[in-house]
């Protein structure tokens, strides 16, 4: 291992993430998303998660299975709520056994645990559930832990020093002691790491790994599957060196349910252990014993490795951005590594491993940039940067000709230099109103459409006259959704009126099955005569009026 010295074990290359993606994300309204700069979903059923805000407040939210949220109840909530005895602290490492029971480590290096405690997995010495988040200080005083890792109920804790401590469940090793007796407490792993520095661990579901300074690796605990990467299948008590990566170093190394990845200084990518799913990426099924070299044809060097000790999923991203998936993917067992169209590994796990829950702690990156399409919402009625203003009711809306003659056939043709209106800094609009005129615009810059429903009909209108489809299919979908029995005919008349087929089949309906009610509003007496009498007719023919 001469010239190979380890700097960063746990390298990170963090993209743009979208929460929404997770399922428990969709239960929080854009401005609580828009908070978050920290995230987790965790849990046997992927039914829990945490986060922190911009503000270094923490939320948890979900089922509460064991304690988890460490709310100091049992009781699951949709809601999110506050732990406010975490408020303040900057988390730099979090992670979750399958109980489940969590581990958190902060910037000022102190360790926190909650959540199931059978096998004392949370280091405080007893088996009581922890409610609420408890200080882990037994042996760790004047220690700065920097990363911690849950296996199912055992947790590792690496220290600023390059130093490891366990503690937990131990029926197969997994805690490093020598013995199979269960940890209270934290204790710092020796034997062949005695007077090492690591740098990275991981657990698998009762096994443990660790990276050194130098770019070994060792590992301990359950080996049935060959997890450990040693040769073998023999459980481990104590760390033993994965002789098969000897000349490598290793960077970072991530554990699944059952087997191992490992990724070297060069970006070559090792995989060790169960193989049930395919998801050492080898082409088969069979469990390997020692590390094997996969993914070698691929010509762009990887830079992050990607798996979680609750699923069978592997996953990892190339320098130049691509990302692939493999072994169990949404109850498929892919046995090579699949090109996906994902930018992140974490999106592997939200939309196909199972259950879906996050592989690491998510940070959230927030800049000035802003994409294509947010430049041209924030720009939208921007009297700084327009070249053209539209006056409508007595109010002007601030645009831009090069946008508008892009998104718009109608504004592509006016803006020709036969048509006055080309010359023209502010244009005079009489026949739509501000509300409908300005959603309109807005859409163009936008895509989206905000109206009530009975706005929607003037830009319903708008749409028909100037031939923009899609607007138009916004509309009926904006006024399906707001119709009510007081409206219902006034917009069934809408849709006669502008020619909207799918529309005026729907309100019919509603009127239909509500005639009763329908034909007893003002909108209804109001109605046209012919149409009126269509109506009746229609409804008759359809045996509206029989008893």
């Amino acid at each position: 291992f001469d010239g190979c010295l380890v700097t960063v074990a746990r390298v990170r290359y963090p993209a743009m993430v979208d929460v929404g993606k997770w399922p428990l994300f969709t239960l929080l309204g854009a401005q609580e998303v828009s908070r978050i700069r920290q995230a987790c979903v965790f849990g046997t059923s992927a039914n829990e998660a945490i986060y922190i805000t911009q503000d270094d407040e923490v939320f948890v939210f979900g089922l509460n299975c064991s304690n988890c949220l460490g709310t100091g109840d049992s009781q699951s909530t949709m809601v999110p709520k506050k732990l406010d005895f975490l408020r303040g602290k900057k988390v730099v490492s979090l992670s979750y056994g399958s109980g489940p029971h969590v581990l958190l480590a902060t910037e000022g290096g102190e360790l926190f645990a909650w959540g199931h405690n059978g096998y004392s997995q949370l280091g405080n010495g007893t088996t009581n559930q922890g409610v609420s988040p408890i200080l882990v200080s037994t042996n760790l005083q004047n220690k700065k832990i920097t990363q911690v890792a849950c296996g199912s109920h055992h947790s590792l804790a690496l220290t600023h020093d390059g130093e490891v401590f366990a503690w937990g469940y131990n029926n197969c090793g997994q805690v490093g002691s020598g013995a199979t007796a269960n940890q209270p407490t934290p204790r710092r792993v020796t034997n062949c790491l005695q007077g090492k520095v690591v740098m990275g661990i991981a657990c698998g579901q009762t096994s443990s790994m660790a990276v050194l300074d130098n770019g070994e690796v060792f590992g301990w605990g359950y080996n049935g599957n060959g997890q450990l990467g040693v040769g073998n299948n023999g459980n481990q008590l104590t760390p033993c060196r994965l002789a098969a990566l000897q000349g490598l170093c290793v960077l970072q190394i991530t554990s699944g349910y059952a087997h191992s990845l490992a990724l070297t200084d060069e970006g070559l990518l090792y995989a060790w252990g169960a193989n049930t799913y395919g998801q050492l990426g080898t082409g088969n099924k069979s469990n390997q014993l020692s590390p094997v070299h996969i993914m070698a044809e691929k010509e762009s060097r990887i830079v992050e490795i990607a798996a979680c000790h609750s699923t069978h999923t592997s996953a990892c991203k190339t320098q130049s951005g691509q990302v692939y998936m493999w072994g169990q993917c949404r109850g498929q067992s892919i046995v090579l590594p699949h090109l996906t169209h994902f930018s992140c590994t974490d999106d592997v796990f939200a939309c196909f491993a199972t259950p879906s829950v996050m592989w690491r702690l998510l940070s959230m990156e927030y800049d000035d940039f802003l994409t294509v399409a947010q430049s041209l919402r924030k720009e939208f009625d921007s009297p700084e940067t327009a070249d053209l203003k539209f006056s409508v009711d007595g109010k002007y809306i601030h645009v831009h000709k090069a946008v508008l003659k892009i998104r718009c056939e109608h504004f592509r043709s006016m803006f020709q230099s036969h048509w006055t209106e080309d010359m023209k800094e502010v244009i005079e609009i009489d026949q739509f109103s501000y509300p409908v005129y300005r959603s309109f615009l807005e859409f163009l810059y936008t895509d989206n459409v905000d109206l009530p429903p009975e706005d929607a009909i003037g830009l319903l209108d708008l749409a028909t006259s100037y031939c923009e489809n899609r607007l138009k299919r916004l509309c009926q979908h904006i006024i399906k959704r707001g119709i009510t029995v007081e409206n219902a005919f006034s917009l069934l008349s809408a849709a006669v009126r502008y020619d909207a087929e799918d529309l005026e089949e729907f309100c019919f309906k509603f009127c239909v099955n509500h005639l009763t009610e329908v034909t007893q509003t003002a909108a209804f007496w109001q109605i046209d005569g012919n149409m009126l009498k269509e109506f009746i007719c229609r409804a008759s023919r359809c045996g509206a009026f029989k008893n």
